[in-house]
């Protein structure tokens, strides 16, 4: 998928090359007192810590989010005004849509892409919030990974930073 995103987003090929190259010499090893492994390639091709490797995230997500954004056409907010479905910042990512329908598409194509991407969603992280006629809809649920998501009712969502008052 790297690669993949690499391509979309015109990485020049000697670039993709050294980028590969980089992230196929990835290797571990355990130790105790009494016994060391042998080296162990790592699968993962997202290193944490690493400074290209979150630019790389960046862009794979990236390369998801436009590929599930056709599962459902703008929201309407009224007064003329429309946004695309989904906005993201890193892996945060929110589906606004205008009906029901739309956003269990969304739901389902991102889930389908994650899964072939090696990723997976973590539902009790996420938050649900449905409005219908400018009320909330605590009967509306969503489910993604076979689970559901929790409503912003039912579990709050939490902000980094916020101060307690």
């Amino acid at each position: 998928m790297i690669q993949q995103a690499l391509r979309m987003y015109h990485v020049p090929e000697v670039i993709q090359v050294m980028l590969d190259d980089y992230f196929s010499g990835f290797h571990m090893r355990f130790s105790t007192n009494d016994f060391t492994t042998n080296w162990i390639n790592l699968e993962v091709r997202i290193a944490m810590g690493c400074t290209i490797s979150s630019t790389l995230f960046v862009i794979v997500i990236e390369v998801i989010l436009k590929a599930a954004e056709g599962s459902a056409g703008p929201a309407n907010l009224g007064g003329g005004c429309s946004m695309p479905p989904l906005k993201a910042f890193m892996d945060d990512t929110t589906i606004i849509c205008s009906k029901e329908d739309e956003t269990r598409r969304v739901l389902t194509r991102l889930d389908v892409l994650m899964s072939w991407c090696r990723m997976e969603f973590k539902p009790k992280k996420s938050r649900s919030l449905s409005i219908r006629k400018g009320k909330v809809d605590e009967a509306t649920t969503f489910i993604v990974a076979e689970q559901q998501i929790p409503t912003v009712s039912q579990e709050p969502a939490k902000s980094v930073g916020m101060i307690p008052l």
